[in-house]
């Protein structure tokens, strides 16, 4: 099989650049394992029912005693609603009672009702006019971020928008104004018929982006335009937990952590809804550092190829 030649690709719409360099002889998942993701196994945690008796639930699905899924406010948040100079929301989403259990273990059913729950967290603090960004996500495992075994998301909320979340929003719309319609509906017309197209049902497509900055990224959109997830409809749950619960297997099989997230700019509403997920076997050194340019050894249509395999 003949060398592929490294190449800069260019984000769809923000200047961000990628080297896809893949190395001969490789196979798509031949990645570095982070040592450090080694999970030490305990019998319990403070996000075990038992421990969380006496703690205010924000959200709670099923009662107090026997739940599925429980919304805590974080314990120790970077930003508080009683800090001016930090000034948000930071709160903990308790994904199962069952402290034995990861994320890709529980049912489709259970994830879509997981979805359900941010969608009604979202709508609760977006009443906030303070609040200018919401942020979910998951940190799973080692170098991703976890700093406890049981399975938890968490969700940001804050008054500070970031700059490079300003920037797209005003790209985005620059592209809009320029050719009449969203640049994430052109980027799914595109996606579909690629090499990087992993799934896609009625109501939603995943697929690993043209410029992917992390080994094995993967992307899952609703097809219709929604904004934020509070705009997803339960069929589309249903379909975007099926889909996200085969990534996180493979994932699994990589034996790697990840993260997940989607943001939602308040003041912005007319984005194109994305859950950007990102195995950590990437392993930033000078060039990354230094200049900013990612180099990627694992080509993202690669990476398609592997996650289709074993799709139902």
């Amino acid at each position: 099989m003949p060398e592929i030649k490294p190449q800069i690709r260019k984000d769809y719409i923000q200047d961000k650049y990628v080297i896809i360099a893949p190395k001969r002889g490789k196979r798509p998942h031949d990645v570095i394992t982070p040592k450090k993701y080694q999970k030490k196994l305990v019998s319990s945690c403070i996000f075990c029912p038992d421990n969380l008796k006496a703690v205010k639930s924000l959200y709670l699905k099923g009662d107090k005693k026997n739940w599925d899924i429980n919304i805590i406010l974080n314990k120790y948040p970077a930003v508080s609603l009683d800090n001016s100079k930090a000034y948000g929301q930071q709160e903990v989403v308790i994904e199962t009672s069952d402290h034995t259990k990861e994320l890709e273990d529980l049912s489709s059913d259970h994830i879509a009702n997981l979805l359900e729950a941010y969608s009604a967290r979202t709508k609760d603090i977006s009443k906030n006019k303070k609040i200018e960004y919401i942020l979910i996500f998951k940190n799973n495992g080692g170098i991703a971020g976890a700093s406890l075994q049981h399975a938890h998301s968490q969700i940001f909320a804050t008054q500070f928008l970031p700059p490079h979340l300003f920037d797209k929003s005003q790209r985005q719309q620059a592209y809009k104004l320029k050719h009449g319609h969203c640049v994430y509906c052109d980027v799914i017309a595109k996606e579909s018929k690629s090499r990087r197209f992993v799934f896609k049902d009625k109501h939603v497509i995943a697929f690993t982006p043209y410029a992917s900055m992390f080994n094995y990224e993967v992307w899952i959109m609703p097809l219709k335009h929604r904004d934020n997830i509070t705009e997803l409809n339960k069929d589309e749950m249903k379909s975007f937990a099926k889909i996200l619960k085969h990534i996180l297997r493979k994932i699994g099989n990589l034996n790697l952590p990840y993260n997940f997230y989607f943001h939602q700019v308040i003041n912005d509403n007319d984005q194109h809804l994305y859950m950007k997920i990102v195995p950590r076997g990437s392993v930033w050194a000078g060039v990354e550092i230094g200049s900013g340019l990612i180099i990627n050894p694992i080509l993202p249509e690669d990476a398609a190829k592997f996650y289709r395999e074993g799709l139902k």
